[in-house]
């Protein structure tokens, strides 16, 4: 599974990253915008937008790109990993951790 995370904290892009991972997804993140967002969403299973730290900009690309590519996607107000968690294993396949 693929899942794209929009917004969230610079500094915790990696753990975002290895946390999907974990549960055996791709992850892309972008907690900021840089050229054009469009392009390099893709067409991923998941959208992940964590609401309080993305731009309204960020927020519009991601809800029209989910619709493009009929991905699902799931709004947080918290950009914390418990939060980023809980959303992952509604969504994966995989019924819990790998490596575990």
């Amino acid at each position: 599974m693929s899942v794209v995370i929009v917004g969230g904290s610079r500094c915790m892009q990696r753990l975002y990253v290895d946390t999907c991972e974990t549960y055996g997804c791709k992850a892309k993140v972008y907690v900021i915008t840089k050229g054009n967002l469009k392009r390099k969403i893709g067409s991923p299973d998941l959208i992940k937008l964590f609401a309080n730290t993305g731009s309204h900009k960020m927020k519009e690309i991601a809800v029209l790109e989910s619709a493009r590519c009929n991905a699902s996607i799931e709004q947080s107000h918290l950009s914390s990993l418990n939060a980023l968690r809980a959303i992952i294993k509604n969504h994966c396949e995989c019924p819990g951790r790998r490596g575990t």
